[in-house]
């Protein structure tokens, strides 16, 4: 597949039997030794038989005049609970990519997580716009870390949640379908090949347990908090799968419900397409998804930073060369956020709160 102009060489391609020569695996290694904080559940209080009190039989028997009576002051009523003061923060994650470190280190230097960890941002509302796995060393650890943190954001007033990305369903189709060929508009393809040809990894796959597949097959496509649309993939291609934000994250459901390897492709194919909203007619396309699913701006991932402010990755460009991403990029009429900084391409992870001080 031809890349467009100013794709650079990881735009996500989808591979063919009759173009594609699938490579010995190459393991890529480098400093990515992951430590993952030991999770210790609390213990758990041992159930008695209703009726049963444990120290019963050996309490001493006492009648009621061998006791001193003592007046007590009635206690003072509890304090009424306070109303709630609304929602917490809101902040935004752009692609992981497998990046487990940096997405650690970006969410302690925003105060989201501590020293080990854990939550430690009270009500704080956290969206992850999707991809956490290919390409970098541990999307497996990602994927456990969203998971575990969405557990303790709920406990402490607040929430964790994620969209379904291009790479989710990429990742879930090769599970399910490996090299099961599939008709893909131009030839024949493969889940197995695509995944391998978009920074698949091994160990992601190795790893790779029922319930990671059953989040991301529950995951939703489009989410609308705060006047913001939160999308993965810079599309209008969710326009082809409802009306409403229920009726494309039911549609997306059911298509991966249903298992059948050419609808998951075609799912793919068109959360795969990109650049939508950057060129001439891109504010339009914007107001297309806000006119039918609500808001006032979209906020997205998948297309990196660099590509949409200029050529990156050409022949003639020196390696890690092209614009430097230190923040969200607002472009098509200040109606578009994109937060892919370019993680995979010595670029930043971007953890940015809504709305941007600009």
């Amino acid at each position: 597949m031809t890349q467009g102009a100013g794709q650079g060489p990881e735009v996500e391609r989808t591979a063919t039997l009759r173009d594609f020569r699938v490579p010995a695996y190459v393991h890529e290694t480098g400093p990515y030794a992951h430590t993952h904080p030991a999770e210790t559940a609390p213990p758990v209080a041992e159930a008695y038989p209703d009726g049963y009190t444990p120290t019963e039989r050996d309490l001493p028997v006492i009648n009621r005049g061998d006791t001193v009576q003592v007046s007590v002051d009635p206690a003072p009523a509890a304090p009424a609970p306070q109303p709630a003061t609304g929602p917490g923060p809101l902040y935004v994650v752009g692609d992981v990519h497998g990046y487990l470190d940096e997405l650690v280190t970006a969410l302690q230097e925003k105060e989201l997580i501590d020293a080990s960890g854990q939550w430690c941002a009270g009500t704080t509302r956290l969206w992850f716009l999707g991809d956490f796995t290919d390409r970098g060393p541990d999307g497996i650890g990602v994927i456990d870390l969203v998971m575990r943190l969405s557990a303790e954001a709920a406990a402490a007033g607040g929430y964790c949640k994620a969209l379904m990305g291009n790479h989710e369903l990429l990742l879930l189709g090769a599970k399910r379908f490996g090299d099961t060929p599939v008709n893909s508009g131009a030839g024949t393809a493969t889940f197995q090949a695509a995944w391998l040809l978009n920074g698949g990894q091994k160990t992601d796959m190795d790893r790779l347990q029922d319930h990671h597949l059953q989040w991301m097959a529950r995951l939703d496509a489009v989410e609308a908090v705060d006047g913001y649309l939160l999308i993965h993939s810079d599309t209008t291609a969710y326009l082809d799968y409802g009306d409403s934000i229920e009726a494309v994250n039911d549609t997306v459901r059911e298509t991966l419900t249903r298992n059948d390897a050419d609808e998951v492709w075609d799912l793919f194919r068109k959360f795969t397409k990109r650049f939508s909203f950057r060129d001439e007619g891109g504010a339009d396309a914007v107001r297309s998804l806000l006119d039918t699913y609500g808001g006032t701006r979209v906020v997205h991932g998948h297309s990196p930073i660099p590509y949409l402010l200029g050529d990156v990755g050409s022949e003639d460009d020196d390696e890690n060369s092209g614009p430097v991403v230190e923040g969200p990029h607002v472009y098509a009429d200040g109606l578009a956020i994109a937060m892919d900084g370019g993680v995979t391409m010595a670029g930043k992870l971007l953890v940015q709160q809504l709305p941007l001080d600009i």
